[in-house]
């Protein structure tokens, strides 16, 4: 437990009370499913930016990766900059095609609706698997950031950690529930930059006061922490490690939740200046966490002499030693903010998956938009319980359920969604395919080991997905002449929304 919680508990109220405020404004804003699901389509690029980045990165930015960094030591840069070129990528070449397509598809509000529409699904079998899949990976994903929120107020008020995390839950679902897309996109915002500004500070703060010359402080301890190319024993990476690292920016292009605030930008013309924004706020995030780690290694051998058995903790430790318990609280509320930052757009963007393509779709297809919104509304509810079930086990790793869920979403989607974007001749056998492929490989690569299957599950469930698009649509004919006619009018509309 870390002393003097009464100020940091002040602290923590007080942020939750301004989340919540926030939550109450969107609430006040939404009217219909596509406000609760996707904002109306009114995000600037500031919001849709940091909101993108904030959902992204979750917990594991000021848990998992500083815990990494802690345990690797500069070998977490191959990890932080396959996830940088994923940023800059997935913004590059999919956000102004989705949010172009996604409208000319009859505005498709989640990614299961879009696909279907986009190759005149009829049978609605794109919808429903892609809502499986992105049901059943999010509730892994979500149960990381439960897992995260219970290791924080386990450690910053000693509670037991089950109750811990019955506590995180219900911080996470309470302005969720009511406010949707909305209320997570603006607190993604305030969390966001709160995420940023924690880890740089905490760093800089441990370096100026007593760490001294990283770098050379890092060498003496042990060379290996300062190589790219061994690990810490100082045996060489091999290229399977190194891959497995880099390949973690692949997932970006198949995350629902990442790709919605692509489609809820307001306009064409702000997705250039919400990249800049993206890229800058990942690359000032990522080394601060991976600075974090560094620094911890010799902050716990110079005050703790000794180890620490739970790496995944030593932004709190930091955090805990270095300041006056007033900042602690507002930096150690920058964990409370990654971890709703994420886990609300995990939920909101399975709750849609559940009432737009499973209940309407297949239960309900004459079902008004409040009746939708309630569903969504209920919808969360059930899925952060099945979450909380999920991460009662206080051994989880944060990054560890993250990468399963990671490469399940990068691998089921990111294939389809991209060959969707930019090839015409691509049909609904080869999407069902690929997603079907990709989600199926990472699943059964996951329970193997040893040789090749210690590569990342998700590079063969990508490569072998985008195979199976490839194949399937070219032997099974072209797309139907409407398909091929949306596109045409797609391809119009990038340049008209210009």
């Amino acid at each position: 437990m870390i002393e003097n919680s009464f100020a940091i508990t002040g602290t923590f109220i007080t942020y939750l009370i301004a989340m919540m405020a926030i939550g109450y404004i969107a609430y006040k804003r939404t009217s219909n499913s596509a406000d609760y699901f996707l904002g109306g389509r009114t995000l600037g690029p500031w919001p849709a930016a940091l909101s993108a980045g904030a959902s992204d990165m979750s917990g594991w930015l000021l848990l998992g990766l500083p815990g990494y960094a802690y345990a690797a030591g500069i070998e977490s840069f191959w990890l932080a900059g396959g996830l940088l070129l994923g940023t800059w990528l997935n913004w590059l070449i999919c956000a102004k095609r989705l949010r172009t397509y996604s409208i000319t598809t009859d505005n498709a509000l989640t990614l299961p609706e879009f696909l279907a529409r986009r190759f005149d699904d009829k049978s609605k079998l794109i919808q429903t698997i892609s809502a499986f899949f992105i049901l059943l990976f999010f509730l892994f994903y979500t149960s990381s950031g439960l897992v995260a929120g219970g290791k924080l107020f386990e450690t910053v008020f000693g509670l037991d950690y089950t109750i811990a995390v019955i506590v995180g839950t219900v911080c996470v679902v309470s302005y969720t529930l009511f406010g949707g897309f909305l209320a997570v996109s603006w607190t993604d915002l305030v969390q966001g930059l709160l995420m940023s500004a924690a880890l740089l500070i905490v760093p800089i703060a441990a370096m100026n006061g007593g760490v001294g010359d990283l770098t050379a402080a890092l060498e003496l301890k042990n060379p290996e922490l300062m190589t790219l190319f061994n690990d810490v024993k100082g045996e060489p990476l091999s290229a399977i490690a190194i891959i497995s690292l880099a390949a973690w920016g692949l997932g970006y292009f198949g995350q629902p939740h990442i790709l919605a605030r692509f489609k809820a930008t307001r306009s064409n013309a702000d997705i250039a200046t919400a990249r800049r924004i993206a890229v800058v706020w990942t690359a000032l995030s990522m080394a601060g966490a991976i600075l974090v780690g560094l620094v911890g290694i010799l902050y716990v051998d110079n005050q703790l002499a000794g180890d620490l058995a739970d790496g995944e903790k030593i932004f709190m430790l930091l955090v805990n030693s270095m300041f006056h318990p007033v900042i602690a609280g507002i930096l150690l509320a920058a964990i409370l903010a990654a971890i709703m930052s994420t886990a609300d757009s995990q939920l909101l963007v399975s709750s849609s998956a559940l009432a737009e393509d499973f209940y309407k779709q297949v239960f309900r297809p004459q079902a008004s938009q409040d009746e939708i919104v309630t569903v969504g509304r209920a919808a969360v509810i059930i899925l952060s319980i099945v979450a909380l079930v999920l991460a009662m086990n206080p051994d989880s790793s944060v990054l560890g359920l993250v990468s399963y869920a990671w490469a399940g979403f990068g691998a089921a989607f990111g294939p389809a969604l991209l060959l969707s974007l930019y090839w015409k001749g691509m049909n609904r056998n080869g999407a069902l395919a690929g997603i079907v492929v990709g989600a199926m490989t990472v699943v059964i690569w996951k329970q193997l080991n040893g040789g090749i299957f210690d590569l990342y599950e998700i590079v063969p469930g990508f490569i072998l997905a985008t195979i199976s698009i490839i194949a399937i649509s070219s032997l099974t004919g072209n797309a139907s002449s409407e398909v091929e006619a949306q596109f045409d009018q797609y391809e119009k509309n990038l340049v008209e929304f210009d």
